[in-house]
C-alpha cells in the first residue's frame, strides 16, 4: 500500500515526539526538610527527568516501571551549594611556584577540580573569579556533557582597582603585568561589567578591600569607592547579574553594602554597624572561616610567602569571631569556603567550623542549600521540594546531630543523574 502524504507526516509525528519521562523513585532512611529543619522518617521522593515529582513516604503510590533507588539507613539532603570556590587555583603551588607552569596548565586542572567537588556533595558552585575564562570554558564543557562537575555559576575574571587585591602584584614594572579589567572610574567599572558579561560571567566578583594573598595590600584598606562600586552594581543591575565583593575591611564592606552588593566575600572585619548594614540591606555574609587551618599547616611548605601568612594569622580569629557575632545578630548568611585556598573536595569541613563558632548544625546545611539558592536568585535548587532539580546527597548518620558527617557523602545526584553511589563514583 503506498505511504499517503498524511500516513508520512504521521509517522515523522511519532519519530519526532519525546521519549516518555524517565521516573526514578528515591527512598531513604529520612530526609532533611531544610526549610523547616526537621528530619522526616522513611521518605519516598520521585523524579522525573531532572526534576522532583512528588515527595512523600514509603508505601505512597509509585509510577509504574519506575527505577528504586533504596538508601536503606542513610539521611536525604539537597545538593550542596558553595558560593565562594576557585576551580582554577591549587594550594599546593603557592606564592611564586606557579610560575613553573604554562598558563593552560591551569586550564586542565579545573576538570579534575570540579569532579573531586561533585563527588563531595556539592552540585552547585559559584566561582568567583578565575583566570583566562577558565571557569567559562569549564561551565560550558559540564553543561554539554563533556567533563563531570558541578553546575558553575562563572564570574569570570574578578576585578577592583590598580594596584589592589584582584589586580596582578607580585610582579616588577618592567613585566607589565596587569589585570586588564582594573577600574578606577565609574565608567571604568561599567565597561568591565559589560565585558566580563559578553563573554560569559554571570555574576559580577569586584575587589572592594585588599586582601590575604596579595601582595603590596592589607585585608583592612578600602579599594574601591562607593561611587566605583555602585556603578557595577547599577551596570550589572540592569543586564540581570548580581554582584559579589571581595570586603575584608570595615569601610570597604559598609561602601559595597551601601552601594546594592549581594554578598560579602569574607566579610573578616565587619564591625556593628556593618552587621546593621548588612540586615537594613538584606546583603548576604560569606564567610571562609575553616581555610586559615589548612593555609598555617600547609602554606610555608606550599610556598606562601611569609608576608601572605602574617595576614592570614592576623585575620583569622577575628573573621570567625565576627562570625558568631553576625549569625547571632540575625545577618543572613552563606556557604563559601574559599576552596582553592584549601584543596576542593574538602569544602565539607567547613561546615564543623561553623558549628563551632555559633551556627546550629540545621542552620549550617541551611547556608548551603536553601539560603545559597536564594542568594543565587535560584527557585529550583536548594531543598528537596516539587518542581525543583533533583540534585541530592546522602550522608551516614544525621548530619543535624553531628554535621561533620557531611565530609563523607557516599551518594551524590545531579539533575536526576547519579554520579557517586555507595561511596564509589559512577561509569
Amino acid at each position: 500500500m503506498p505511504h499517503t502524504p498524511h500516513c508520512l507526516a504521521l509517522f515523522a509525528a511519532v519519530l519526532a515526539a519525546p521519549a516518555p519521562a524517565a521516573d526514578t523513585v528515591v527512598t531513604a532512611a529520612r530526609l532533611l526538610d531544610v526549610r523547616s529543619g526537621k528530619l522526616v522518617e522513611a521518605p519516598q521522593v520521585v523524579l522525573r527527568d531532572d526534576r522532583i515529582a512528588a515527595v512523600g513516604k514509603v508505601g505512597d503510590p509509585v509510577p509504574e516501571g519506575a527505577t528504586h533507588i533504596d538508601l536503606a539507613g542513610k539521611t536525604l539532603l539537597p545538593g550542596l551549594i558553595d558560593m565562594h570556590v576557585h576551580l582554577d587555583s591549587d594550594p599546593t603551588y603557592g606564592g611564586y611556584e606557579g610560575l613553573r607552569f604554562s598558563d593552560r596548565f591551569w586550564s586542565v586542572l579545573v576538570v579534575p577540580h570540579a569532579e573531586r567537588t561533585l563527588h563531595a556533595g556539592f552540585t552547585t558552585v559559584r566561582n568567583v573569579g578565575a583566570d583566562a575564562w577558565n571557569d567559562v570554558g569549564l561551565r560550558q564543557a559540564i553543561e554539554e556533557g563533556k567533563v563531570r562537575g558541578p553546575r558553575v555559576v562563572t564570574a569570570a575574571i574578578s576585578f577592583g582597582a590598580t594596584g589592589g587585591h584582584c589586580d596582578s602584584t607580585y610582579f616588577p614594572p618592567s613585566m607589565d603585568q596587569k589585570n586588564a579589567f582594573s577600574a578606577d572610574s565609574a565608567d571604568e567599572a561599567r565597561k568591565a561589567v559589560r565585558t566580563l558579561r559578553k563573554y560569559g560571567a554571570q555574576v559580577i566578583k569586584i575587589c572592594a578591600t585588599g586582601g590575604v594573598f596579595s601582595r603590596n595590600t592589607e585585608p583592612g584598606q578600602q579599594q574601591m569607592t562607593y561611587a566605583e562600586m555602585k556603578a557595577v552594581v547599577d551596570e550589572a543591575s540592569m543586564w540581570g547579574l548580581r554582584v559579589a565583593a571581595h570586603a575584608h575591611g570595615t569601610s570597604g564592606i559598609k561602601d559595597a553594602i551601601r552601594a546594592g552588593v549581594h554578598t560579602i566575600e569574607h566579610a573578616s572585619l565587619i564591625d556593628e554597624e556593618g552587621i546593621r548594614l548588612a540586615k537594613q540591606h538584606g546583603a548576604w555574609l560569606s564567610m571562609d572561616i575553616y581555610n586559615t587551618e589548612y593555609t598555617q599547616a600547609e602554606g610555608r611548605k606550599n610556598g606562601v610567602l611569609e608576608d601572605n601568612l602574617r595576614k592570614d594569622r592576623e585575620i583569622a580569629d577575628i573573621q570567625r569571631e565576627n562570625f558568631r557575632r553576625a549569625h547571632r545578630a540575625g545577618a543572613k548568611m552563606v556557604f563559601g569556603s574559599d576552596a582553592g585556598i584549601f584543596p576542593h573536595g574538602q569544602n565539607a569541613r567547613q561546615f564543623a567550623t561553623m558549628v563551632a563558632y555559633g551556627m546550629s548544625p540545621v542552620d549550617a546545611i541551611r547556608s548551603a542549600t536553601l539560603n545559597a539558592a536564594e542568594a543565587l536568585g535560584r527557585d529550583d535548587l536548594g531543598a528537596i521540594e516539587v518542581g525543583r532539580l533533583a540534585d541530592l546527597v546522602a550522608v551516614d548518620g544525621d548530619p543535624t546531630a553531628d554535621v561533620s558527617v557531611l565530609e563523607s557523602v557516599p551518594f551524590v545526584m545531579k539533575g536526576g543523574v547519579v554520579f557517586k553511589r555507595d561511596g564509589r563514583v559512577a561509569d
